[in-house]
């Protein structure tokens, strides 16, 4: 019996789907269990990037498919490299997939369980979903099809999609909101397992400012710093932001300058930099994605970090961003919908605030609020990685997952 994971990036790829990934497949393989992982030879972020069509990490067995490299700024590109990614996906799962077998199906490309059950089912294997998001909700929102012009393919893949969702062996999604959107769609109770996303403890720990070398690099030292680090999708949004930067620029408040660290990447980063520049906006900076072993620092050069998700999403995504400054004991502002899986756990453990999509005046005024008020940014900060330690640390949801996997390949 062997685990087979299919997901288009894994390591080294930096992505928080691949880390995700690579650690759950190192873990498993780490215990003496046989795991391969079905992937592209693409990186995230640069599509030119070619990786070997074949490696092994740490016990763990890569196949890298071949597959067009348009990379994701392209829709109808990206399009394509789905496509090539499938074909190429199903002639290997078909190969290597044994009686008995578990594959775990991630959604990246989207509808891969629609894909991967019935090769599972030929081949006599268990099927797992695991959902990062729910396609082709997500593009129906944001998307090409948000202004209703692909309703009908929508619809028809939708109903391939929930097919797939119901006949699979286990569904695992990342919260409560997403768990009640999955049973919807008429997916059996005990076909869902909620197991939320993780931050490794290994990697990610608190630094303070006087030992954080890269905070004084980029010349933090003795300012409040407002950070957002990750991908800036089409998910989120940075018109709230924006007008909040406009408005304590416009109104500084006394204390120490207030300064907005923007780390990552994303399909609105470059918009989001091109409208900071448009509007002369002063106090912001611009930084690339940093590696891992530089996380703990970049993480905890901010004193307080946004996340964002748009409020029509709920369900449908859950920010992963929050579990790395939770590790890092920052507190949260989280930018959208307050009944949301984040404003949950914000509200439940104490580790931040969360302001309406839209309303740069209250984001404002939580930033001078946690600038004003150091000792409540600082408690909330521990907050969070008590939080951390007890709940969304990557001990946990591996051994979650593991006692899920065991119990699933255990079936007759």
């Amino acid at each position: 019996m062997a685990y087979i994971f299919i997901n288009r990036f894994f390591y080294p790829d930096h992505s928080a789907t691949s880390q995700l990934l690579t650690d759950l497949a190192v873990a498993l393989a780490q215990s003496g269990e046989m795991v391969t992982v079905i992937c592209s030879r693409q990186s995230y972020d640069d599509p030119q990037v070619k990786l070997t069509p074949s490696d092994r990490h740490q016990r763990v067995e890569i196949v890298r498919l071949w597959t067009t490299r348009f990379g994701r700024t392209n829709l109808a590109g990206r399009a394509v490299d789905y496509l090539t990614f499938y074909l190429s996906a199903a002639w290997r799962l078909m190969v290597l997939t044994g009686k008995n077998d578990v594959v775990v199906a991630k959604t990246d490309p989207p509808m891969l369980s629609v894909l991967a059950g019935p090769i599972a089912r030929l081949r006599g294997a268990k099927l797992v979903n695991w959902l990062q998001d729910l396609f082709p909700e997500v593009a129906m929102a944001v998307g090409p099809g948000k202004d209703g012009a692909m309703s009908p393919v929508y619809r028809f893949l939708k109903v391939l999609r929930d097919r797939s969702l119901r006949a699979a062996d286990m569904n695992v999604v990342l919260g409560e909101r997403m768990a009640a959107r999955v049973l919807s769609l008429g997916v059996a109770l005990d076909k869902v397992r909620v197991i939320s996303n993780w931050a490794d403890a290994g990697v990610l720990r608190p630094v303070s400012h006087k030992d954080n070398d890269l905070r004084r690099a980029w010349g933090l030292d003795g300012k409040f710093v407002v950070g957002y680090s990750g991908n800036l999708g089409r998910a989120h949004e940075y018109e709230t932001l924006i007008d909040a930067i406009e408005f304590l620029e416009n109104n500084p408040p006394p204390g120490p300058p207030i300064v907005w660290l923007c780390i990552g990447g994303g399909a609105l980063y470059d918009e989001f930099a091109r409208q900071a520049a448009r509007k002369h906006l002063r106090s912001v900076v611009f930084k690339p994605y940093q590696s891992r072993d530089m996380l703990s620092q970049s993480l905890s050069a901010a004193d307080v970090h946004l996340v964002s998700l748009r409020p029509e999403l709920e369900g449908l995504i859950v920010p992963s961003k929050f579990f790395g400054i939770a590790a890092v004991g920052r507190p949260t502002i989280f930018i959208g919908d307050a009944d949301g899986e984040i404003a949950r756990l914000i509200a439940h453990h104490d580790c931040g605030v969360t302001v309406a999509s839209g309303d740069g005046a209250a984001l404002a005024s939580a930033v001078h609020d946690f600038a004003e008020h150091p000792d409540r940014a600082a408690q909330s900060g521990k907050n969070a990685r008590i939080a951390f330690e007890g709940t969304f640390q990557q001990s946990i949801a591996i051994k979650q997952w593991q006692h899920l996997l065991t119990s699933i390949a255990s079936r007759a």
